[in-house]
């Protein structure tokens, strides 16, 4: 089984598209569509029809994203970081190219 390169919880950032350089905690992820739903990413309107719990109106809803468009997020270096997977304490972990750090 391959680990994937983007999971819930996830800090990414957005590499193309209207937005690009945004960055985001991951939501859900949608391997067999290649999709993730990034919060604050890729945010449109929708008209929601009135009901008795809400009260309706134009809301702001966070659409699903493609995840070749996302990069792995490292705080430390402020930018998107590329992932390899290997061994870190005797389990499978995705570890950055370049620092040699477990996500």
């Amino acid at each position: 089984m391959a680990i994937a390169r983007i999971k819930k919880n996830d800090t990414v950032i957005v590499i193309s598209g209207n937005d690009a350089g945004k960055t985001g905690t991951v939501i859900s992820v949608d391997p067999k569509k290649g999709t993730a739903v990034v919060g604050g990413v890729n945010v449109h309107k929708k008209a929601m029809r009135r009901t008795e719990k809400t009260a309706g109106g134009l809301i702001d809803k966070e659409l699903p994203i493609r995840l070749c468009k996302l990069m792995p997020y490292d705080a430390e270096k402020k930018a998107g970081v590329r992932v390899r997977t290997g061994e870190k304490d005797g389990k499978k972990a995705r570890i950055s190219v370049k620092s040699g750090k477990a996500l």
